[in-house]
């Protein structure tokens, strides 16, 4: 495919940068990157799994973008085929993971919170995702349970307990989306995608949309990084309009 600008790469966060969170992406943005794809080389890099990306656009994760980085790039591919990936559990053992499920869990059972449903750690290839509420949540739960995390830090200080307690494992935190935050090794954040991206050999420019950009969000490490053009959106209206301004599109 010719592009305007072959050696610039935009990579995309999922939630709240091409979609809402955990819906589906509006056929206005999927028209918007079919037309940048003309223009430059574009990714995606979600801390989800590639099932769920999948899900968010509409089954085109590994058609419409040119690179695919599910669980912050530990599963990762290249115009549709697959590189070399990398396991939580090869990283931490069976022994330890349990400790950490456990407390994870016990740490739950004793919050008071307006709700609790179901699914409250979830198992990934790079990583565990956390979530107090529990992921089996309505969409109106999740958005109320939002509104009073931001009230009473629900995550962050979780995420303060689990930093003193595994303090010397090597794994780190990262509050992402609405309801949840995720643990993985230091490094696995998604940073972990650049390797696979050729900076300086094959992209002299790599723009970087995401709207957790804030210091704990899984946003941060990429959007701060030396090798990136960080933008902080707060949609997916917002990512339209900034890209556009990159390009000069109208």
């Amino acid at each position: 495919m010719e592009r305007e600008h072959p050696r610039t790469l935009c990579l995309f966060d999922v939630d709240g940068t091409l979609t809402v969170p955990r819906a589906v992406m509006d056929p206005k943005m999927k028209e918007f990157l079919e037309t940048l794809r003309k223009k430059c080389v574009i990714g995606l890099v979600g801390g989800s799994d590639l099932v769920k990306i999948q899900e968010q656009v509409d089954g085109s994760a590994l058609t419409a973008f040119d690179f695919t980085f599910a669980e912050n790039g530990l599963t990762a591919f290249k115009a549709g085929e697959q590189l070399a990936s990398q396991t939580f559990l090869g990283y931490l053992g069976e022994d330890r993971l349990q400790k950490l499920v456990n407390y994870c869990l016990k740490y739950i059972a004793n919050l008071e919170i307006p709700q609790k449903r179901g699914t409250f750690v979830e198992f990934r290839n790079g990583m565990l995702n956390v979530s107090p509420i529990g992921r089996n949540c309505s969409r109106g739960e999740r958005n109320e349970f939002e509104k009073y995390d931001k009230e009473h830090g629900i995550r962050k200080a979780f995420v303060a307990a689990l930093e003193n307690e595994f303090s010397d494992w090597g794994i780190q935190f990262s509050i992402g989306g609405q309801i949840s935050f995720d643990v993985f090794p230091v490094g696995w954040d998604k940073t972990y995608c650049l390797q696979h991206v050729g900076i300086g050999e094959d992209f002299d420019r790599v723009h970087f949309f995401g709207d957790k950009t804030f210091e704990g969000g899984n946003d941060f490490e990429i959007y701060t990084h030396k090798d990136t053009i960080g933008h902080s959106v707060t949609s997916w209206e917002d990512t339209i309009k900034q890209v556009s301004d990159v390009f000069n599109m109208d």
